[in-house]
């Protein structure tokens, strides 16, 4: 599947942009004057093969949870529990992430690709989630699209992963097994009916991965790359940076081999999201990046597939430092700057609403002909 999906990959679509850049010197405005908004439509006409794009909607957020061997390590002081508790609120829809995406319209899909402790029962309130087997999700019905019902994916390869600091986080098949999971949920949210795609993430401690691989695939130095995460103290940082410098000198991951990268230092979220963006890259259709998590994921597909960056929209600005590392080493732009460091999705859904403005300029502003107003 991965290699089907690398290969279904395709550079923008030259005349499509070039429609859209023509469109936009018709319509009733100073030429430029909507600035990154311009050139972020013609991308996405570009990405569609069409001009106008298609309006990108309806939107879903896929959110990838998982768990961490590196926690072992006190690299942050949430204790690992939380990872699964938080999935028990965003299925109660009580998250920052559900009220955003309630005011977007967008649905929340939540997959557990690597949670180490039991899942809450889901009470008689929340919705029962999925009975399919483990590490094998099946079709998604349209109910995956209803914003006000958040929607279970069991599809757990491993119960978190090993310790980076010690050992290799994961297989090179769990690796490959967790990519596939996010191309086939990107498959199933887009069959399902999704014009965009978003990223979302839960899983205490993984800002630590996000940095090795950010540090891996961009070369910086370990401190460039690695942040606070939930708001660590001063002595746990020097700690963590320190975690993920040794981590990199111990597995010397190759950068021109991103799933041994993914296996040596990355989380099962991490390689999930790396799925969903290739997956959706070869479907053509947009993915709304959000924080530090999402894009080091993206830089993971980015390696797999260079023209997998033509997918890609930068939610916002992480306050995550490696977050901005890794947006320029792809060449992204963030749509917006918040000081924003949660996750779950929440800029990319803040952002939602400026990638929809884009697109839809190009369907109903008028030109200067019909419009008759006259031009310079």
């Amino acid at each position: 599947m991965l290699e089907t999906t690398i290969a279904a990959i395709r550079p923008l679509h030259g005349p499509a942009m070039a429609a859209a850049r023509e469109l936009h010197g018709r319509l009733t405005k100073p030429a430029g004057s909507l600035g990154a908004l311009e050139e972020l439509s013609v991308r996405l006409a570009g990405l569609a093969g069409e001009c106008p794009p298609p309006l990108p909607e309806p939107a879903a957020v896929a959110i990838f949870a998982g768990d961490h061997g590196v926690h072992a390590q006190a690299v942050t002081p949430w204790p690992q529990e939380v990872t699964a508790q938080m999935i028990g609120n965003f299925l109660a829809g009580g998250a920052v992430v559900n009220a955003f995406a309630r005011q977007a319209g967008a649905s929340v899909t939540v997959v557990d690709v690597g949670v180490a402790t039991p899942l809450p029962a889901p009470t008689a309130d929340e919705p029962a989630g999925s009975d399919r087997p483990a590490g094998d999700p099946a079709a998604l019905d349209p109910v995956a699209l209803d914003p006000a019902v958040p929607r279970l994916v069991a599809a757990n390869v491993r119960p978190g992963t090993r310790d980076l600091a010690v050992t290799a986080a994961l297989t090179r098949d769990e690796a490959r097994a967790a990519v596939e999971t996010g191309v086939r949920i990107a498959d199933e949210l887009i069959d399902a009916g999704a014009g965009i795609l978003l990223t979302g993430d839960m899983g205490i401690g993984n800002t630590t991965p996000a940095a090795a691989l950010i540090a891996a695939f961009t070369g910086v130095d370990p401190a460039q790359a690695t942040g606070r995460g939930t708001g660590v103290d001063d002595s746990t940082y020097t700690h963590k940076v320190a975690v993920v410098r040794a981590a990199l000198a111990r597995h010397a991951p190759d950068p021109a081999d991103p799933l041994g990268v993914l296996a040596a230092v990355g989380g099962l979220e991490h390689a999930a999201l790396a799925g969903l963006i290739l997956g959706a890259a070869a479907r053509r259709t947009p993915v709304l990046l959000d924080g530090v998590i999402a894009v080091s994921a993206a830089l993971a597909a980015a390696a797999f597939a260079p023209d997998a960056v033509a997918a890609m929209v930068a939610g916002h600005r992480s306050a995550e430092p490696g977050a901005t590392v890794a947006l320029r080493h792809l060449g992204l732009d963030p749509l917006i700057d918040l000081g924003l460091r949660l996750g779950e999705g929440t800029g990319a859904l803040l952002a939602l609403p400026v990638v929809t403005g884009a697109v839809r300029v190009l369907h109903e502003v008028a030109t200067f002909d019909s419009a008759g107003v006259a031009e310079k």
